[in-house]
């Protein structure tokens, strides 16, 4: 994995506009800093090579390299990415109600991480208004106020880097895909730091097709209403195509198409749906409204699930098949559109300058059918 510094940083992905807001580049040095879901850098700065750069998801990616790391093997490009178990669930008897976003299953598992003690702390996304922030809880009955899905850019992964100065040493994360990436990236000491401590215990990823700028959705809905009064945003599954605003008073309706202009240009190049890094993955399941889908990759992922199920934290049933088969192709099709695009940009591989967002063995880009030009693929 390659490691520039800030200035690159900014070259390469704050002025291509290919920043997500993730956090991975803040709560670390006085230059960068976050404001509702926008990154800026305030000052310049000469370092050859940051962490800034380093742990960014959308800078020097190597797929390869973060799959040998976490799972042992080369990545394969693979619409799901590498994974033991899919089933389904949802939170169980002994998990307190909440404003669960489909099944609950995020929060289960989390609070139940956290009362085993298997993490001491976890990273979580909350509000504040209508803008997604980090949070950090150490006590299981501040996970449920978490909940829902926020569906906007928020820096989640700012927060890790906060607890980790705090010395916490088993922190849970739950992020999305992005987020995940540069959790993933992180933990590989990618500066080969002697003092460098991996405190990450556990990852739950969220499935995610795209998100929203938090600015401009907020604006839009503040010519529509109070954002003041809005409590939850729901987008269901396909082919509903609306994004549900629930206020005090109401429920609104709004067409995708017209909140599809928000999506940030970095989504277009994530080839990532199912949050491939994560030791659990879970989204909406479609067709089954209070359920899950839940995708186990680790034996760490695998532990948690069994013992959340027996302590009556979580209920898990078999994957219907054709709900399987519907989520093998949106990812794949997620995975392809976004390879394309980023081969379209020039920012996978990159032979010619020696930067890229993301480096991938050009064999797996061939398997998929996708056909680049030839200068385009590069060499990993």
């Amino acid at each position: 994995m390659q490691v520039f510094g800030p200035n690159e940083l900014a070259a390469d992905v704050l002025n291509k506009d290919l920043c997500i807001g993730c956090g991975a580049c803040t709560q670390m040095c006085p230059y960068l800093k976050s404001y509702k879901g926008k990154t800026s850098m305030l000052f310049s700065c000469t370092r050859q090579q940051g962490r800034c750069h380093a742990y960014c998801p959308k800078a020097e990616v190597d797929l390869d390299e973060l799959s040998n790391f976490l799972f042992g093997k080369a990545y394969e490009g693979s619409p799901l990415g590498s994974y033991e178990k899919v089933m389904i669930s949802k939170a169980g008897p002994k998990m307190i109600s909440g404003n669960f976003q489909a099944g609950g299953t995020v929060s289960a598992l989390m609070t139940r991480a956290l009362q085993k003690g298997q993490i001491d702390a976890a990273v979580l996304t909350d509000w504040k208004g209508l803008f997604p922030i980090p949070k950090l809880v150490t006590r299981p009955e501040d996970v449920v106020p978490c909940a829902s899905s926020k569906y906007l850019t928020s820096p989640t992964v700012s927060m890790l880097n906060k607890a980790q100065e705090l010395n916490y040493k088993r922190l849970g994360i739950v992020g999305t895909p992005c987020q995940l990436t540069a959790v993933a990236k992180i933990r590989t000491n990618p500066l080969k730091r002697e003092d460098f401590k991996d405190t990450v215990g556990l990852t739950v990823g969220l499935f995610c097709t795209w998100t929203l700028d938090a600015r401009n959705l907020v604006k839009y809905l503040s010519a529509r209403g109070d954002v003041e009064k809005i409590k939850k945003l729901d987008i269901p599954p396909p082919p509903s195509e609306i994004l549900i605003v629930t206020t005090a008073d109401d429920e609104i309706k709004i067409p995708l198409s017209e909140i599809r202009p928000m999506i940030p240009h970095s989504c277009s190049i994530c080839p990532d749906m199912t949050a491939e890094w994560a030791d659990v993955s879970v989204g909406v399941l479609e067709g089954r409204p209070g359920w899950n889908t839940l995708i186990i990759r680790t034996e760490k992922g695998a532990k948690l699930i069994a013992d959340a199920e027996k302590s009556g934290f979580l209920i898990t049933d078999r994957m219907p098949k054709e709900s399987f088969e519907h989520l093998l192709t949106a990812a794949g099709n997620k995975k392809v559109r976004a390879f394309r695009q980023a081969l379209k940009e020039g920012c996978i591989n990159n032979a010619d300058n020696g930067h890229a967002a993301l480096r991938v063995n050009p064999a797996v880009i061939k398997g998929m059918r996708i056909e680049p030009e030839e200068d385009h693929v590069g060499h990993t």
